[in-house]
């Protein structure tokens, strides 16, 4: 799908960074620690320099967590080496540093700059897996059957380089083209391998546009794009790699999972309802994961149907777990177990299930530091979770705002997304500019439609059509 754009002018973010209490900078015992690990944490002893790893990232991203190599292996199947930046090792446990990041939870972004986890000293520089540099990294090694199954799994810690700083739209550019870097040619071939075995599982995956908003001048872009399917390959790697050390902790009897619970066989015949009313084909025997992958995202009645699916998709956590096993373990998402500890520049949880898979790994005792802060970091997360969500939503809130601000009474193309199941109104999502707001009116699902514009309000960050 192509972007469909409109550029504002300047935007003052400020107010919204106060209303959350996002932080400016870090207190001076956190930087100076953060600065004295930077020069100081020697890299590892174990050299995997001869891997040719390589990142892909969106093209602006500086804070890199994982570098991936692929190969092929003799007889059949791949070897996929991943490396974790190793935060671990450059935050001191009971520091003024690892203080602080509890406090932040993960990193919050917003248009004119991040809030991040770890002071860019470290998350941009020292330990981001930037290209042509030595850095320190947990390198997980998985042995994948040509059937897709999982087969061994190894980590350690070890000194990686990375050999070049790829973004999805190149990487996209050289697949189709056939000419993708050594180390990720076989990224679309076990991507779309590995995408079939999660569908067969049961898998479901929400491919609907993302509204971004880019820098354009002195200006903002609100933009719709849907994902390209290099991202969905390199997300795959991601998932392998969390669904190996959820087993791992879960064959230890000790970790943090990432879970979700399945969804109501109710709402599933609700969504079966709602697809035979949108003329969704829904054939016997095939999953929802399975029906989504076959829908255009751009068809008014498939971006409805898709949207109403996102109801089975409630309830994500973080479930730990010492000794006795959890009654729940799967991410009904993935349709397998699944652990976050690929991204720990950006989430704090993943540093500590790393912790305790390298433990479990090695046959040694998880360290007190990482077992004792298992049952705190959900709250953690999800509390922190609530103020990134807010971050991203107000800040495209305020964009829609200020983009339409002068257009009161205008009408506009849309597509109905959803209704409130029996009442007037819904939710719309405008053909230009990409706006999704609430409409009043009787509305129904996947109908294309006409909408006037009633309201939009910067103060409030509020936009609101009717039905014309």
């Amino acid at each position: 799908m192509a972007h469909r754009r409109l550029t504002t002018q300047a935007i003052d973010f400020t107010s919204l960074r106060r209303e959350l209490d996002l932080p400016d900078g870090f207190p001076p015992a956190a930087q100076a620690q953060a600065e004295q690990a930077a020069r100081e944490v020697p890299l590892p002893g174990v050299d995997r320099t001869d891997i040719p790893f390589v990142t892909v990232d969106p093209a602006s991203s500086r804070d890199l967590d994982q570098a991936v190599c692929l190969r092929r292996r003799d007889g059949g199947g791949y070897r996929v080496h991943y490396a974790i930046a190793d935060v671990a090792a450059y935050v001191p446990p009971g520091s003024a540093l690892e203080a602080e990041t509890w406090k932040r939870g993960q990193t919050v972004y917003l248009p004119d700059g991040k809030v991040p986890l770890h002071p860019t000293v470290l998350s941009e520089g020292t330990v981001s897996l930037l290209p042509e540099v030595e850095r320190a990294a947990v390198v997980w090694t998985i042995d994948v059957s040509a059937d897709g199954d999982t087969e061994t799994v190894t980590l350690q810690r070890a000194r990686v380089r990375s050999r070049a700083k790829l973004a999805y739209d190149g990487v996209q550019s050289d697949a189709d083209a056939g000419k993708l870097a050594e180390p990720i040619a076989l990224l679309p071939e076990l991507g779309k391998l590995l995408i079939a075995r999660a569908l067969e599982r049961g898998a479901i995956n929400l491919p609907m546009p993302e509204q971004e908003i880019e820098p354009d001048g002195r200006g903002w872009r609100l933009s719709l794009r849907a994902p390209l399917p290099s991202e969905e390959w390199n997300a795959q790697i991601s998932l392998l790699t969390g669904r190996a050390a959820a087993e791992i902790m879960l064959k230890g009897r000790i970790g943090l999972l990432r879970t979700m619970p399945a969804p109501d066989p109710h709402a599933v015949a609700r969504l079966r309802l709602a697809g035979q009313g949108l003329g969704i084909d829904w054939p016997d025997g095939m999953t929802v994961g399975q029906v989504i992958a076959r829908l255009d995202c751009a068809d008014p009645k498939a971006a409805a149907f898709i949207d109403e699916a996102a109801e089975l998709l409630r309830g994500a956590g973080y479930t730990p777990f010492a000794g006795e096993l959890p009654a729940e373990p799967a991410h009904a998402a993935v349709a397998s177990t699944y652990a976050h500890v690929t991204a720990p520049l950006r989430r704090l949880a993943d540093r500590y299930a790393t912790e305790v898979c390298l433990a479990l790994h090695e046959g040694r005792d998880v360290p007190a530091w990482a077992a004792e802060a298992l049952p705190q970091l959900p709250g953690i997360m999800i509390g922190t979770g609530t103020v990134a969500s807010a971050a991203e939503r107000g800040a495209i809130d305020l964009v829609e705002a200020v983009v339409l601000a002068d257009r009161i009474g205008e009408t506009f193309p849309a597509a109905v997304l959803d209704t409130n199941h029996g009442k007037p109104g819904g939710t719309v999502a405008l053909d230009e500019p990409a706006v999704r707001a609430r409409c009043d009116g009787e509305l129904t699902a996947g109908d294309r439609v006409t909408v006037r514009l009633t309201t939009a309000d910067p103060a409030k960050r509020l936009v609101r059509f009717a039905l014309a």
